[in-house]
């Protein structure tokens, strides 16, 4: 069973996730990712892509925010797993018009608190 302050921290990262990916922050996605994670998505081709954390920020620097663009934002929360004191799994919704992703996040406690470690994404483009 999850400790209340653990499921505190835990939305509270990801709050920060929400927040950097919307404002294309990386000092806040720095804040929410551990510097190993990585990003995984399928390629289209029954292969799977492997994103480095590095590499990612990249493209967020690169690319304009929803923010910026005045898009609307509707991010949330659907699922926590904890199943212990040092791992958990968070499903989330979030969106980048015409991008809508469905996220599943998996956190590790560290020395810093709660990091995602890898992120597992499907996008969803609707016109």
């Amino acid at each position: 069973m999850a400790e209340t302050s653990d499921l505190a921290a835990i939305e509270a990262v990801i709050q920060t996730y929400f927040d950097g990916l919307y404002e294309g922050s990386v000092e806040k996605l720095a804040a929410a990712f551990h510097p190993v994670s990585h990003l995984y998505s399928a390629d289209g081709k029954g292969g799977v892509n492997d994103l480095p954390r590095a590499e990612w920020f990249e493209w967020v620097k690169k690319r304009p925010s929803a923010a910026s663009q005045g898009l609307p934002r509707a991010d949330r929360i659907l699922l926590i797993d904890q199943s212990g004191p040092e791992t958990a799994l968070v499903k989330v919704n979030c969106q980048i018009p015409p991008r809508y992703f469905t996220d599943y996040l998996v956190l590790n406690r560290t020395t810093e608190g709660w990091r995602i470690v890898s992120k597992v994404f499907r996008t969803d483009v609707r016109e």
